[in-house]
């Protein structure tokens, strides 16, 4: 039985699930993509980089730069970095509810398909007035392929979901103690790379 004819045995439930599935993974490769770029910018996030910031690539970390540029008083530059750098971690959490809720929904869709299969099979014995496997075998085909299907999808959304969650958390942690030992570095006699 190939993946066509599973799709078309789980019933119109199919359809919401196989959104579902083409949004997950959209999402998930994005995010992944972006994620990835901003975590091997950051790895190089250092007074070398701040010198030359020609060779950072991430949106983030180069606007982060920008700001760094822009002073040598440290409080003001604490409040700027950590103003850009909250905002930047907000948008590369961007997008990342659209896979918790696929993770927390995706099961009751497919549930919600089991129910519907199950009551045509009792349709069925109710019309034939006969009871027996080969009666109730298509309801209950379509009530096991949307259960199925439920999980997979909810299954590869969670997957992505915790990973990237715990990339974005881990970057934000990193990102801070970068900017302050970059401001640090800017304010104490370092090599100061600021036009005021």
């Amino acid at each position: 039985m190939n993946t066509l004819e599973l799709f078309r045995k789980g019933g119109f439930i199919m359809y919401p699930l196989f959104i579902f599935s083409v949004l997950a993974w959209s999402v998930g490769v994005y995010k992944l993509f972006e994620i990835r770029s901003f975590m091997k910018d950051l790895k190089n996030m250092g007074p070398e980089l701040l010198k030359n910031s020609s060779a950072a690539s991430n949106m983030h970390i180069l606007k982060t730069l920008e700001v760094l540029r822009a002073s040598n008083d440290k409080q003001l530059l604490s409040e700027r970095v950590g103003r850009r750098q909250a905002e930047s971690i907000a948008e590369l959490k961007e997008w990342l509810w659209v896979l918790g809720s696929i993770a927390s929904s995706a099961p009751f869709i497919g549930l919600f398909g089991t129910v519907v299969g199950i009551m045509g099979s009792f349709e069925a014995i109710g019309v034939s007035g006969k009871t027996g496997f080969s009666v109730v075998a298509a309801g209950i085909s379509e009530s096991l392929v949307a259960t199925a299907a439920g999980i997979i999808v909810a299954v590869v959304a969670l997957l992505f979901y915790n990973y990237l969650i715990s990339r974005v958390n881990k970057g934000a942690q990193d990102f801070r103690i970068r900017g302050e030992e970059l401001i640090d570095h800017l304010t104490s006699g370092g090599s100061h790379g600021h036009t005021k």
